[in-house]
């Protein structure tokens, strides 16, 4: 019924179309047939399928200059985006919102770009996310009257009270004191944004043995005795994911003790996804907060409000790969959460229109949340799917 509707509608235009050409070439107007779908045409494009009128035969110096024309009107819609992401925040949504949307790009449109071009930025310049620089030091052991081996606990602090409930030194086994080449204390260092190479391990065989024997636990799986309807195929599944998990384990650290970069790879590949993912998360939290406003925002409208959060994030992380190579990490963490906090509390104030005090709460609320329960959690997946080579098994 729908299709029919649409078909006689069409007819009725392509009427009008007709009759409306018929009066105007009667009164001495120049007419035309579309070469595309054969529609009278009444000016420079069809009323139809919008095909411009004159596309035939064209000369070298209208084809150059059509050429130029849309280059510069795609440079401008371009520049035009990228004006309003970095300097008007909360603008692509609210244009997207009232109806505005041919002045710049589609925000999921704009996201991917932007996305894209920060990875593409990482691997042209030989960049890596994160680097895990291990070392080791020397532990320095003592022996009671005995024969007994102790060695300073690396949880207690002197300096800090916390820390006061533990012991200073700890008792080791005989065989692990004894062993050839020495015991040692490992710590490890991670490197944001630096370019790949810059940190290679300098552990000895020895001791990435020893990191990893005392890093791979051994999964111990109880027989579930006492347990009703304990079956021995429940056991030996427990038994397989326990072993799994240790040849994962295993895997991991073997990996960061070669090579400080081994996490990178994977990171590359999980994290683009898992921001991705959180894009809805994000909108729907925003949902909730504002809901006495639904009838005024949608969910869609949310949603590219996040999409637009989000791809300002990107460029923030775009930036950091340049500071990062002259100013400390620790500087750039701080400016990058400073960066994002202001943007996305300017962003909601001007897209949502509420008083300083409910964007206040509000802002603080759902960046709370969402780094908490969403953010946080979903890199800190991102690192161990990456830890156990991207599954388990």
């Amino acid at each position: 019924m729908s299709n029919a509707k649409s078909a006689v509608a069409k007819l009725d235009g392509a009427s009008a179309i007709e009759k409306a050409a018929s009066a105007l070439a009667e009164h001495g107007h120049e007419t035309g047939t579309c070469h595309n779908c054969t529609v009278p045409t009444i000016g420079p494009y069809c009323a139809v399928c919008g095909q411009e009128r004159d596309t035939h035969r064209r000369s070298v110096y209208n084809l150059v200059r059509d050429l130029i024309e849309d280059i510069v009107s795609f440079d401008s819609r371009i520049l035009r985006t990228a004006m309003a992401l970095l300097l008007e925040p909360g603008e692509i949504p609210k244009a997207f919102r009232e109806g505005r949307t041919i002045r710049y790009m589609p925000a999921l449109r704009l996201y991917f770009f932007v996305s894209l071009a920060f990875f593409l930025i990482l691997s042209m310049t030989g960049i890596a996310l994160m680097q895990l620089e291990v070392t080791a030091t020397p532990t320095k052991l003592t022996r009671d009257a005995n024969g007994n081996y102790f060695m300073p606990n690396p949880a207690y602090d002197p300096n800090d009270r916390d820390t006061h409930m533990f012991k200073p030194m700890i008792e080791i086994a005989r065989d692990r004191a004894t062993r050839p080449g020495g015991l040692f204390n490992f710590s490890t260092t991670a490197h944001y944004f630096s370019r790949i190479g810059a940190y290679r391990s300098t552990l000895t065989s020895a001791q990435r043995a020893q990191l990893v024997e005392d890093n791979s636990f051994n999964v111990v799986v109880v027989p579930l005795r006492g347990v009703k309807n304990a079956k021995k195929a429940d056991i030996e599944r427990a038994q397989k994911m326990g072993g799994e998990i240790k040849k994962g384990i295993y895997g991991g650290i073997s990996r960061i003790a070669a090579d400080p970069a081994a996490l990178n790879g994977p990171l590359t590949t999980w994290i683009p996804r898992i921001l991705f993912a959180l894009l809805p998360a994000y909108a729907l939290l925003l949902a909730v907060f504002y809901w006495r406003q639904r009838r005024k925002f949608y969910f869609v409208d949310h949603l590219i409000f996040s999409l637009s959060v989000h791809t300002f994030l990107f460029v923030v992380l775009i930036v950091d790969i340049g500071l990062a190579q002259i100013v400390p990490a620790d500087i750039v963490a701080w400016l990058t959460l400073i960066a994002l906090g202001v943007y996305i509390f300017i962003a909601m104030k001007r897209f949502y229109e509420q008083g300083w005090v409910w964007t206040t709460i509000k802002f603080g609320a759902v960046s709370f949340l969402y780094s908490a329960f969403f953010l946080a959690p979903a890199l800190g997946g991102a690192i161990a799917l990456s830890f156990f080579g991207g599954s388990l098994g």
